[in-house]
């Protein structure tokens, strides 16, 4: 395709920056909300009369549906195209957060967690797939690097709110009803986003990387790393039930810790997004060990070393979230995109809810089986990762091969 002049060129890329930070404020005010709530999930399901066990239950199914209705979602956009209303539609979904402040129960606060997690279900592979065409022009890792940050900004903000509706009110009905206010703001931001551009898949001029079969290469281990070293890989709910639970820092702190998460996570976010296109993929490696120091800090009696495990946790998602997605969209076609994100986070979101409920059952053992399991299960994701980077060089060998014989 031929390339466009120099005037287009840079048209497309200031296109493309805008484009990213009104996605980044719309995340910013999404995460704000749904991250305000999942910084009390584990100590508002115990006050309802959960267990450790219903938290990680709960938090687990919860990402699981997050995660795992993707794959549909991202076959829908791949087929209609229509990103913007599927985004929309799971937006709305966040509804359901100022609506916990009127349950009685933990399991009407649970359905209502769930529903919020359909939501992302919905609206993110529609939304990864516009980053994705709006990155093009800037750098995959550094686009989706600062849409992430933004992204975690409202993930502080968000249990700072309900710090200040705990301190002040001294319960949580008040910091879900916050929460709401914000909604308003995701849907104007939204139309205006889809004003500016309302066919975004144009500003991927060169129709992004073309690999055999439109996909990730090894795509099999890939998906054997994500999967084993995300099942490792603690929820905060279960982390802040924990804290509950020992009674290690009052209820009002307990956000404070899953906003110093965000800010590592912030922080980490840019830095990864800058160091993509030099590391790529390898920046994965570091969530095994980041995974077992998380467990062998944060679920310590000591409060400070629990607050280093919850920024090392913060850092793990950081570098997770944004090498995962700039990965994809480096490695696939626009056509298929949206369908290898979804199918993707089916993977992560599975590990997840089956490493939550893991350990929330195994917390009401002992915090040395949850030790073990980690350590045991990001082994084997070490081994994973070999297998993937030896069958990456397997498909560079044989395009090498295929190219000197054509």
């Amino acid at each position: 395709m031929p390339q466009p002049p120099p005037e287009t060129r840079q048209e497309v890329r200031d296109l493309s920056i805008r484009l990213i930070l009104l996605l980044g404020m719309v995340s910013l005010l999404g995460s704000l909300i749904s991250n305000g709530a999942r910084s009390v999930t584990g100590p508002y399901i115990l006050l309802l009369g959960g267990s450790a066990a219903v938290v990680g239950l709960v938090a687990g199914f919860g990402e699981f549906i997050g995660y795992a209705l993707r794959s549909v979602s991202g076959v829908y956009i791949d087929r209609n195209h229509r990103y913007w209303v599927v985004a929309m539609a799971g937006y709305g979904l966040l509804a359901a957060i100022p609506l916990l402040a009127f349950t009685g129960r933990w399991e009407a606060a649970a359905f209502l967690i769930i529903a919020e997690r359909i939501g992302k279900a919905v609206r993110t592979p529609a939304r990864d797939t516009i980053l994705s065409h709006a990155t093009t022009a800037i750098g995959r890792g550094w686009g989706f690097g600062v849409h992430k940050a933004l992204d975690q900004v409202g993930a502080v903000i968000g249990p700072l709110v309900m710090v200040a509706a705990l301190v002040l009110t001294g319960g949580y009905t008040a910091g879900f009803l916050l929460l709401g206010i914000p909604l308003a703001g995701v849907v104007i931001m939204l139309l205006f986003a889809r004003s500016v551009v309302p066919r975004p898949g144009r500003l991927e001029m060169n129709g992004g990387t073309m690999e055999e079969g439109g996909g990730l290469p090894g795509i099999t281990p890939y998906a054997a790393f994500i999967f084993l070293s995300m099942a490792g890989f603690t929820s905060f709910p279960l982390i802040s039930f924990h804290l509950k639970a020992l009674s290690l820092v009052p209820d009002a702190a307990i956000p404070l810790f899953y906003a110093s998460a965000m800010m590592a996570s912030v922080v980490v976010a840019l830095l990864i997004g800058r160091s993509f296109e030099h590391i790529g993929t390898h920046l994965l490696l570091a969530i095994p060990a980041l995974s077992t120091a998380t467990v062998l800090l944060v679920f310590s009696p000591i409060p400070g070393a629990a607050l280093a495990g919850a920024l090392v946790w913060g850092a793990g998602v950081g570098i997770f979230e944004t090498s995962l997605r700039a990965s994809i969209a480096e490695s696939t076609t626009a056509a298929q995109r949206g369908q290898v994100y979804g199918t993707m986070s089916a993977v992560f979101g599975t590990a997840w809810f089956v490493g939550s409920a893991v350990m929330g059952v195994l917390y009401d053992v002992s915090i040395g089986h949850i030790v073990a399991y980690v350590v045991i299960v990001e082994a084997a994701a070490l081994i994973a990762y070999i297998w993937m980077y030896r069958s990456r060089i397997a498909v560079r060998f044989q395009d090498g091969i295929g190219d000197l014989i054509s």
